[in-house]
């Protein structure tokens, strides 16, 4: 904060000649006139000198952080080579082989004609398993970008940590997971001979090497773990930091189908909190329907996905017993590959309501496929968390429905059947209005390029500005305890 100038009217009896007493001597008058020299000199040295003298005391990681600015997030950027996010991409691009866990990978065809050439910033993949995740990819983007082009970014990108709110990793870390899943899902849960574990390892080693991470034990780190795997053998070290999350589902050492769920090995919702960390929005895989296309819906309800999930997803086999053979209702087994795609559009683009129950995790892309189709999302899962709340007000186009109801014989049916004509134009109508929210393409090649200001970077950088009081109180909390004395975040979760 600048120095307040003290050389103001009536300061000290000083400055003004009608404040000081007639009987003053004339040594007592040049000795303060002397003092009042000095006095201005110094603060106009201080007022005037650049700012790295300023804050030339800046590198004592005792230094409270700056205080967040009225109308943007001030990002910098971690030093991480670029193996660990373009490099990682290239990789991705070169190799000729197929992802293993689905029958055609768009990226990879059985019978390579060729390879990607190098580029500065190569596409992120079409392969639907990992396009859903590309928050990473558009985050970095937006941040890689030049200042003059940057004009409706809510990030201001700054040089130093010292002047920032926040550090931004840009480690592509559900890339890094993705690619070890599809190529050798067999060695994801072990360290040795696991590809991503080394890149995780070396990620987290020099982030937690710096004067940025001791600064703050890492409470104003950014890392994007949209994949509910991303960074799964390091999570623990990371937990302090602001995680971009899809949801809290994902997060457990061991899968709930061995462990039931209660395992005292299961990583505990301490380490994920809304109060610190953000909900951002899946990657929809289906092309935007405008309002002025939409047409008459011939079906009711309509869902394509798996039957068989896990952990609170078992509730999707249930519904499909009760509703596959109910009339106006579509339920399908697929996958988003390239017939599934086609499949999905058509279905959700000619259907009033699309079924949105919980899978392994509480959400999954279907909900923002839905929103894109102007499909009203009928969400059946009561653990849900969701991208954007307190700027964005799902009841305004989507249908929540306690568990318990939707399993009742006819009950869901009935109460889809309910809503007016008028009531589901109102829903489209304001989804509408909130599909540009949920949209990360910047229509820029390789993510470089101006963002849209209402796009989900931006909600994103917004949300994370929201969280910036609460973190540098924990900061400031941590560094006066005493030795030996822990005081952790306390995240009160749901």
């Amino acid at each position: 904060m600048p120095l307040k100038n003290t050389a103001t009217a009536g300061a000290g009896g000083i400055l003004h000649p009608s404040t000081l007493r007639p009987l003053c001597s004339v040594p007592s008058l040049l000795l303060s006139l002397a003092l009042a020299t000095v006095l201005l000199s110094s603060l106009f040295f201080l007022r005037s000198a650049p700012p790295l003298l300023r804050s030339s005391s800046s590198s004592s990681s005792s230094e409270i952080p700056p205080s967040p600015s009225a109308d943007r997030i001030r990002v910098h950027v971690a030093e991480l080579p670029r193996s660990l996010n373009y490099g990682l991409l290239e990789r991705y691009w070169s190799s000729p082989h197929p992802d293993s866990r689905i029958p055609a990978d768009p990226d990879h065809p059985s019978r390579p004609t060729h390879l990607r050439k190098p580029a500065d910033y190569p596409p992120y993949p079409e392969n639907p398993l990992i396009k859903q995740y590309s928050a990473e990819y558009w985050i970095l983007g937006d941040l890689e970008t030049p200042p003059g082009a940057r004009g409706g970014s809510f990030a201001e990108r700054v040089a130093s940590w010292e002047e920032a709110d926040v550090v931004f990793v840009p480690f592509f870390a559900t890339l890094s997971a993705e690619m070890q899943l599809g190529r050798d899902k067999g060695k994801f849960r072990r360290k040795e001979g696991n590809e991503d574990y080394a890149r995780q390892r070396e990620a987290v080693d020099l982030v937690k090497g710096s004067e940025a991470w001791r600064r703050s034990g890492g409470r104003d780190h950014v890392f994007v773990l949209t994949d509910p795997v991303a960074m799964w053998h390091v999570r623990d070290e990371i937990a302090p930091a602001i995680l971009l999350v899809v949801d809290f589902g994902g997060w457990y050492r061991l899968d709930s189908k061995s462990s039931n769920g209660s395992s005292s090995d299961m990583v505990h919702h301490t380490q994920v909190s809304l109060l610190k960390d953000v909900v951002v929005p899946y990657t929809h895989l289906l092309p935007r329907l405008h309002l002025l296309e939409n047409q008459k819906r011939q079906t009711l309800l309509y869902f394509k996905g798996a039957k068989h999930r896990h952990r609170g997803g078992v509730v999707r086999e249930k519904l499909w017993d009760l509703l596959v053979e109910v009339p106006g209702v579509i339920m399908e087994e697929g996958f988003p590959n390239a017939t599934g795609r086609e499949q999905s559009i058509k279905g959700m683009s000619s259907s009033e309501f699309c079924l949105h129950p919980a899978g392994d995790t509480p959400t999954s892309c279907r909900l923002f496929d839905a929103i894109q189709s102007l499909c009203i999302p009928v969400i059946i899962s009561d653990d849900i968390e969701l991208p954007f709340e307190g700027i964005l007000d799902y009841s305004d186009f989507s249908v929540f429905v306690a568990t318990a109801d939707a399993l009742r014989p006819n009950w869901l049916i009935d109460r889809l059947r309910s809503f007016s004509e008028e009531q589901k134009d109102r829903f489209r109508q304001n989804m509408a209005k909130v599909q540009p929210n949920f949209e990360y393409d910047s229509g820029h090649q390789g993510g470089i390029g101006p963002i849209p200001p209402d796009g989900a970077v931006n909600y994103i950088w917004k949300k994370v500005y929201q969280k910036l009081p609460m973190i540098k109180e924990a900061i400031v909390r941590e560094r006066r305890k005493p030795p030996g004395v822990s005081i952790p975040l306390r995240c009160h979760c749901t």
